[in-house]
């Protein structure tokens, strides 16, 4: 079968951040979407954002428009999570964001009522109900349909350097997992998830979409849920390997990241260089050492297996890509990342405030209520990123 992609600007930028919905006391997972997106339906019509609904009814997620920059979309982001506060507040519904909800249980929450999501769900059964789970995707546009599936093989190798940044889910349904990313192994057991397929070119991808077309597997490409896949409806390459940020400036830096490596890759293919890729059982590897130790993952970095920690590997990856960063006008989000690499990512937080409070877990919903109620509202917060 052929797939079109779609025609769209050298990386031009677009973010969905997933949020959930609890109650201001308990901290429990409420199913308030339904309502919440009907309030906002007409005030929202002509915003560049959009509020949409999620598998169950506990999530809104919000989406920028499309633009030139990272501070753009995270704008956009901005503005959307102002609208939603204004029908949330009033019904005591806290927002927040992590890979997942640390002690809610799977079985309290309800599927938002399309059929697609029915579809999914009988045909997943557990695993597709115990999918109570948060991302951030970073959409980057990619202008030459040829260098699609270079770009992402190349991505692969940084996929554990983006889930070890953006690690938010050490805790699931009342459990400590020992992972900083429980939920990069928990979204894999669906159908189309997890690693890309190492595949060529376009008309490889478009093999494998008739293949699965034909078995009844996916009806379109949209159900192709890959870490790093190919969006065609918009152009772009998706970057959906990410945990939940647990707050704006975080999901700038991440954001950045991915729209400096893309735009990199993209300009290695212009001068005629091969991008380096690794293989396939390195980089699953790679996979799993990022979702169980985060940031104080040791990863590999090339085909011959030489590893390296990976916050050593990110530094030396962000002064190298420095320039591009200023060249894209993202260079104060791009500075975000030192944050995360010298304070740590969310997972780590979220762990030492369940220690301080003797693993009371609630404690660490209320404290994810906090980080996202200081980020979002605050426009400002991106200017203390640096220059």
């Amino acid at each position: 079968m052929t797939e079109a992609f779609a025609t769209s600007a050298r990386s031009s930028v677009g973010i969905e951040w997933e949020l959930m919905l609890a109650d201001g006391e308990t901290g429990d997972l409420v199913p308030r979407a339904p309502e919440i997106i009907e309030a906002l339906d007409a005030a929202t019509e002509h915003e560049r954002y959009t509020v949409t609904g999620e598998l169950l009814t506990n999530t809104v997620e919000v989406t920028s428009g499309i633009g030139d920059t990272v501070a753009a979309a995270v704008d956009d982001i901005a503005d959307a999570i102002a609208a939603v506060r204004t029908v949330s507040n009033p019904l005591d519904v806290e927002l927040l964001c992590a890979g997942s909800h640390p002690f809610a249980q799977w079985y309290d929450q309800q599927v938002t009522d399309k059929t697609r999501y029915h579809k999914l769900i009988e045909r997943t059964q557990w695993w597709g109900r115990n999918m109570m789970i948060w991302g951030i995707h970073v959409h980057v546009g990619v202008e030459d349909v040829n260098k699609v599936f270079p770009i992402i093989n190349a991505l692969t190798v940084y996929l554990p350097h983006l889930q070890a940044l953006s690690a938010s889910s050490p805790f699931w349904a009342g459990e400590r997992t020992g992972y900083a990313s429980n939920r990069a192994l928990v979204f894999q057991q669906l159908p189309t998830a997890g690693l890309p397929w190492p595949l060529g070119d376009w008309a490889e991808f478009e093999t494998y979409l008739d293949g699965m077309v034909r078995t009844g597997v996916i009806a379109d490409a949209s159900e192709v849920r890959w870490d790093i896949r190919p969006a065609p409806k918009w152009g772009t390459i998706e970057v959906r390997a990410c945990d939940g940020m647990s707050t704006l400036p975080e999901l700038a830096a991440v954001a950045s990241l991915v729209q400096v490596l893309v735009e990199h890759f993209s300009r290695e293919l212009d001068e005629g260089r091969e991008l380096v890729t690794l293989p396939p059982w390195f980089v699953r590897e790679n996979k799993w050492r990022s979702a169980r130790y985060g940031l104080d993952a040791r990863v590999i970095v090339d085909a011959d297996g030489t590893q390296r920690q990976v916050v050593e590997h990110l530094r030396e990856t962000t002064d190298l890509l420095a320039d591009i960063a200023v060249d894209l006008k993202c260079a104060r989000e791009f500075a975000g990342l030192e944050r995360i690499l010298t304070e740590g990512a969310s997972s780590t937080r979220q762990t030492l405030v369940a220690d301080a409070a003797d693993g009371d877990l609630r404690e660490v919903v209320h404290h994810l209520i906090r980080e996202f109620r200081a980020g979002p509202t605050l426009r400002e917060h991106l200017a203390s990123l640096g220059h």
